[in-house]
């Protein structure tokens, strides 16, 4: 069986869209889920879908722009030598090749310093700056990093070297003394979108540099590094990224890239038709291993390599250090698994540490476990005395927040609401762990409801053509602000369910009103799923396109399954005189009384999602009833107020909503103490 989150169903506004539809921008879907997403008018809707360089906005609206302009040109007029500063991860890594390659196309002598994850850590070290002190440099430029680097900043003039900052960090109240400090997030900037990665804003100074008219020219040239640093950092892709992103994938598609188009070549992806999951989910995992293993400097020289050699050397070098990411990646999940115990159902924060561990995939390995377990998860690395840990929330937990009220047995944390990074002695890791329970523990209800967010349901099928699917790539590329289209089907029959991929996929064929439609199901096994042939189901999905051996077809890849509401079940008004306390006829009470078996697959249901969670009743009585075979719902609400009697569950209901906790998951219980089965006897 398998649980899902409630539903939020959107409305997409028939006359916005037919309005919008009828403009002759788009065809009808794409108008319909341009309507459900608040565009309401053509002139909106044209905007929206605009993917040119006229979408950038003028780089010289960035607070001190000008200054970085004026510093970089008296730079490149005297010849100096200058320094790139970047970081480890895709985003400095494109930022470092772009700002470095320009620089380089000017004609100066130009130093890339990316610190190493394992040993430097994030940010400038006083090591590196020391480095390129001595290696004469006068001029350091940072990229994706250094807006918090006030003491680093001071030290780099104690060595006679000035700072350009270039970054899209949160900044402090207090900036860097630096010549210039190019940030969209200050706080007295103006720039009208927020949203640029490391590498935008250095390709936006660039640009201020070389002009507006250059514009263009720097796209063809630079666009490819620039989509794939976007896109790996998880920038919203709306407003100018949009347009950054698009062309970027067009010189991906069209240009030589001799770094990237060896890596595409070594991973077997069709250069023509790459996009953005391409870049997400090949090109980027292969990109950062080599700063997770700690060996960046790979990863920078394949998108700097001229020589196609080379670059294919390269390209074999990452893919296999990737390999080895992953090999190591097991091993520690496994470890991981093990200290967790075998049959285990963690009630709190999972926190554990070894000195066998790896730093570089501490992140990944807590993300596994969090999802895995359903709770936040803090993996800690310990080196003799010190530990460093990564941390990943569940849930919408506020895992920040967990390390804020843990911090006196920290010694630094930094990050957000997921995710976050620490540093503590490894005599405080107990300590820690007590700490970040109890304010689990505190806190849980705290947590938001993971719910499915659908755009709009699909009344008129005859919209779910290839036609119309293949046109929804205007809208693209998808991401953070652009999600990919998820929309919903209500009450379909589900004609045929089998197994794929080892029994880790599965195939639907769903009809409604004549049409048949093909859905896959990836993650999620017929078992799990818990419908059978003939069930009336909800499908939510993403409208996709199937291309196998050149024949396309339409396919829906689902991403939740609920059953259909239909009529009220007479179980659940027998089960309200139940409750009232009326008197009942046999017949009736042998329709509500579960046995030993029904509170079993129930309570899997129940252990099966969060512990706490709320939800309308008129969905997850219906949702039981599907995922466990049982037909009268009316039974699913009296085995729920059996376990909260037995103190197996916290059981609230109020205003059609079942409010449920799970204090014990192993849930062991006498049945035969309940008042209300014995009543039902």
């Amino acid at each position: 069986m398998r649980a899902f989150g409630a539903w939020q169903v959107g409305i997409s506004d028939p006359t916005a869209a037919e309005a919008i539809y009828q403009s002759g921008c788009c065809k009808r879907l794409t108008a319909a889920l341009l309507a459900a997403r608040g565009i309401r008018t053509p002139e909106a809707a044209a905007a929206f879908l605009r993917e040119d360089a006229g979408l950038l906005h003028d780089p010289m609206e960035m607070a001190d722009m000008d200054k970085a302009v004026q510093r970089i040109r008296l730079a490149i007029q005297r010849k100096e030598r200058v320094a790139v500063y970047g970081d480890y991860d895709v985003d400095g890594l494109t930022a470092s090749a772009l700002m470095s390659s320009w620089l380089q196309s000017k004609g100066l002598l130009c130093h890339t310093y990316i610190p190493e994850r394992l040993t430097e850590g994030y940010g400038i070290g006083e090591d590196a700056l020391n480095w390129l002190s001595e290696q004469g440099v006068t001029l350091m430029i940072t990229v994706d990093c250094g807006v918090t680097a006030m003491e680093q900043v001071k030290r780099a003039a104690e060595l006679s070297m000035e700072v350009v900052v270039t970054d899209h960090h949160e900044c402090m109240t207090e900036l860097p003394e630096a010549c210039a400090v190019v940030d969209p997030h200050r706080k007295d900037d103006s720039y009208p979108f927020k949203g640029l990665a490391g590498v935008g804003v250095a390709f936006k100074v660039i640009c201020a540099c070389e002009g507006a008219a250059a514009v263009d020219a720097l796209l063809d040239k630079y666009g490819a590094l620039v989509a794939l640093g976007t896109i790996a950092d998880i920038m919203p892709v709306t407003d100018e990224n949009r347009a950054l992103i698009r062309c970027g994938i067009q010189m991906l598609r069209t240009r030589p890239c001799y770094g990237l188009d060896s890596l595409m070549r070594e991973i077997n992806l069709d250069k023509s038709r790459i996009g953005g999951t391409d870049i997400s989910f090949a090109l980027v995992p292969k990109l950062n291993a080599a700063g997770r293993m700690g060996r960046v400097g790979t990863a920078f020289a394949l998108l700097m390599e001229k020589e196609p050699d080379a670059a294919q050397r390269l390209a074999a070098e990452l893919c296999a250090m990737n390999a080895e990411r992953r090999s190591v990646e097991d091993r520690v999940y496994q470890e991981a698994l093990a200290m967790v115990g075998e049959g285990r159902h963690p009630e709190e924060p999972i926190v554990l540490a070894s000195e066998n561990w790896h730093q570089g995939v501490s992140g990944i390995v807590a993300s596994r476990l969090a999802e895995r377990f359903g709770v936040p998860a803090v993996i800690i690395c310990l080196e003799g005395d010190e530990g460093r840990g990564s941390c990943r929330s569940y849930g919408g937990f506020c895992i920040y927040a967990a390390l804020e009220a843990a911090k006196e047995e920290l010694s630094s944390f930094g990050g957000h609401e997921l995710a976050a990074g620490l540093t503590l002695k490894r005599d405080r890791v107990d300590a820690f762990r007590r700490r970040i329970a109890e304010f689990y523990r505190a806190h849980e209800g705290d947590r938001s409801q993971l719910n499915v967010l659908v755009d709009f349901a699909v009344e008129d099928l005859s919209l779910l053509t290839l036609d119309e699917i293949e046109a929804l790539k205007r809208m693209a590329p998808w991401g953070v602000g652009n999600p990919p289209p998820n929309l919903c089907i209500r009450d379909m029959t589900v004609e045929n369910l089998v197994s794929i991929g080892g029994d880790k996929h599965l195939k639907l064929v769903g009809s409604k009103n004549g049409k048949r439609f093909d859905c896959v199901f990836f993650g999620v096994s017929v078992r799990e799923l818990g419908i059978k042939v003939g069930s009336r189901v909800d499908l939510a999905f993403e409208p996709g396109v199937n291309d196998f051996r050149g024949n396309r077809s339409v396919q829906l890849l689902l991403r939740d399954v609920r059953p259909a509401r239909v009529k009220r079940d007479m179980s659940l008004d027998v089960a309200e005189r139940f409750f009232a306390g009326e008197r009942m006829l046999p017949m009736e009470n042998a329709m509500l009384l579960p046995d030993r078996s029904d509170m079993g697959r129930i309570w899997r249901y129940l252990t099966r999602r969060s512990r706490r969670f709320s939800e309308e009743m008129d969905s997850l009585l219906p949702d039981i009833g599907l995922r466990t075979g049982i037909a009268a719902l009316g039974r699913i609400w009296v085995a729920l107020r059996v376990f909260a009697e037995l103190e197996l569950i916290e059981l609230r209901e109020h205003d059609g909503l079942m409010d449920i906790y799970i204090p014990r998951p192993e849930g062991k219980a006498d049945l035969n103490t309940s008042s209300l089965l014995s009543k039902l006897r």
